[in-house]
């Protein structure tokens, strides 16, 4: 780590207007280390930067904000790491563009892990939570950390499955300052992830949240994984930039198809086009980084017909996810009609009519023949026992 003198330098360094990370490392590279380059003249920095930014350069520091930095920086838990430091993570100096600095909230050494980018849509549905929330618990249990954005939808879901695996870790990687929580509604989420992994940033402490800050960090959710699962994303989401980021840089890109009829699938659906992999467990992920556990071979079973295979036995402690809803029922898990004995009744008509696809409450009409009181009172019901999803616009969809 530095010394307090040596870091000031390096904060003046970032904290300086108009000089951005790439300017940032040719004056490192022209100069050493931040001592040396102020105390180089202004006509020596006009060798490798303009003349206007060496007058920035060359200006006061913000020493209040500088010394409440400092101070931040020895309060438990709390570090920065700069690109001379040891402990700052491998992965994001073997990008174009790494920060000069990270602001980091709680454990620095997860950022030498093996990472997975999970990332989707903040209004996301039932189903996409759901499935964000149960592979991040699967593959943080798989020794992969989990790297996402605080966002609310799908991010919050990831943090929250890779917390729920004992043995799992997480990473937020934030457009604010790391003094700050964006949204305020994840402030418990956010505390949580100090504690058992760490919150990155690359701004200043106090940077409010401002628009073009959260598509700039996508490039450290990228550039710290080994890979990016995309969950459910819009055409236009930022989601996609994370993913096009993730390829540029050599690491591999994951998406979960979707319903057709389901706008936040056709983002998913156009990286699989363009040659991401089409992801339905979290098996999926793990073998094509290499870190899925041996098939286990099929064991007979006793009892069976003479002339006939028994069927394979389930793969012990493979950490499959749940499957999107147009995949049927994830193995071992009991299909609805049979967990509650609805097979030919109201209930099991009305399921069979929602299908996998949002579906309108007419649409359900004409397909079950049931009235429409009845349909919202077995859809009420249903949604009370999670099984079915209430989506805007007045559609359904079968969970």
């Amino acid at each position: 780590m530095n010394t307090s003198e040596g870091l000031a330098a390096w904060l003046r360094l970032t904290l300086t207007p108009g000089l951005g990370p790439a300017t940032q490392r040719q004056l490192l590279a022209g100069f050493g280390l931040p001592d040396t380059l102020f105390a180089a003249s202004r006509s020596t920095l006009t060798t490798v930067i303009s003349a206007a930014q060496a007058d920035a350069l060359l200006q006061p520091p913000d020493e209040a904000l500088i010394e409440r930095t400092l101070a931040w920086a020895e309060a438990p838990d709390n570090h920065i790491l700069t690109l001379a430091d040891s402990a700052y993570p491998r992965a994001l100096l073997d990008t174009p563009d790494p920060p000069t600095l990270l602001y980091v909230k709680g454990h620095p050494e997860l950022l030498q892990m093996p990472a997975l980018a999970m990332v989707g849509a903040r209004s996301a549905t039932h189903q996409g939570l759901a499935n964000a929330e149960a592979f991040a618990q699967a593959l943080a249990g798989s020794g992969l950390c989990i790297v996402s954005g605080l966002a609310l939808g799908i991010d919050a879901a990831a943090h929250k499955g890779a917390l729920a695996s004992h043995t799992g870790h997480t990473i937020a990687v934030i457009g604010t300052g790391a003094d700050r929580v964006y949204p305020a509604s994840n402030k418990a989420l956010a505390h949580e992830i100090a504690r058992a992994g760490c919150i990155v940033s690359e701004f200043p402490l106090g940077t409010p949240p401002v628009a073009h800050n959260f598509p700039k960090r996508n490039r450290i959710i990228a550039g710290l994984a080994r890979g990016v699962l995309v969950v459910e994303a819009a055409v236009g989401s930022g989601s996609l930039i994370t993913a096009r980021l993730s390829g540029e840089y050599g690491r591999e890109v994951f998406a979960i198809p979707g319903s057709i009829h389901s706008p936040l699938s056709r983002g998913c659906h156009r990286l699989i086009r363009e040659g991401a992999k089409l992801v339905e467990t979290a098996r999926d992920v793990l073998e094509e980084l290499g870190m899925a556990p041996p098939v286990q071979p099929d064991r007979p079973r006793t009892g069976r017909r003479r002339g006939r295979t028994a069927p394979p036995a389930p793969e012990q402690n493979t950490p499959d996810a749940p499957q999107t809803p147009s995949q049927g029922t994830p193995e071992g898990m009991t299909h609805p009609e049979e967990a509650d004995g609805t097979r030919g009744t109201d209930s099991q008509r009305l399921l069979d009519a929602l299908g996998h696809d949002p579906v309108d409450i007419d649409t359900l009409a004409m397909r079950s023949g049931l009235t429409l009181d009845a349909l919202y009172a077995i859809l009420l019901q249903m949604e009370l026992d999670g099984r079915v999803g209430k989506l805007p616009g007045g559609r359904f969809q079968r969970l």
